[in-house]
């Protein structure tokens, strides 16, 4: 798929290319992000950037496998990144980051709901689902104030360099966001008993 360029009041939504190499380092310096984020490797090196930059985000366009957002100010600057990595017919994954110094802005919680909006419009996704590193907070405040349902934890589900842990998922469906679904919902039954 060609990449595509969403926006909001305050943001523009966008792939990344070899011109964000340097703004993606540099934000990836924060320990905070080091720490959390499992795909991001500790320390992150130049090289790291532009392999993600260059190759990583285009290739997930090009095969439909993950749309990589970066979430910029309409001046250029980077505040964070997002993407949508498909993970079976009509369900999604989403991830995001804020660069420290925009943290606190709604900024993540903007470019999640629109990007939402658009993976369910565009790609025919009928879930989306978040999932982060029990303990890691601002990432799921982010996720609740966008709209997602928080479900549980699961054990050892996430394998964060090298160590098990456990995480936190939640869902976001496009009747959260007003929009139909691709396929008919039947949810389960609120008085059914758990085996």
């Amino acid at each position: 798929m060609e990449s595509v360029t969403l926006t909001t009041g305050r943001l523009v939504l966008r792939t990344v290319g070899p011109d964000d190499t340097d703004a993606v380092y540099a934000a990836a310096q924060d320990p905070e992000m080091q720490r959390w984020i499992s795909q991001f490797p500790s320390p992150y090196l130049p090289e790291h950037a532009r392999a993600f930059t260059e190759q990583f985000a285009p290739d997930g366009w090009a095969n439909d496998s993950m749309f990589t957002f970066g979430v910029f100010l309409p001046s250029g600057e980077l505040v964070g990144m997002l993407g949508i990595t498909m993970r079976s017919l009509g369900v999604a994954e989403i991830g995001f980051w804020a660069a420290k110094e925009h943290r606190g802005n709604g900024y993540i919680t903007e470019a999640t709901t629109t990007a939402s909006r658009w993976a369910f419009t565009a790609l025919a996704i009928d879930r989306i689902e978040w999932r982060a590193e029990v303990g890691n907070t601002p990432s799921r405040a982010v996720a609740q104030r966008a709209g997602f349902t928080l479900e549980g934890t699961l054990r050892s589900a996430l394998n964060n360099k090298g160590v098990r842990r456990d995480c936190w998922v939640g869902s976001l469906l496009p009747s959260d966001l007003g929009l139909p679904s691709t396929a008919p919902y039947l949810p389960a039954p609120s008085d059914r008993s758990e085996p």
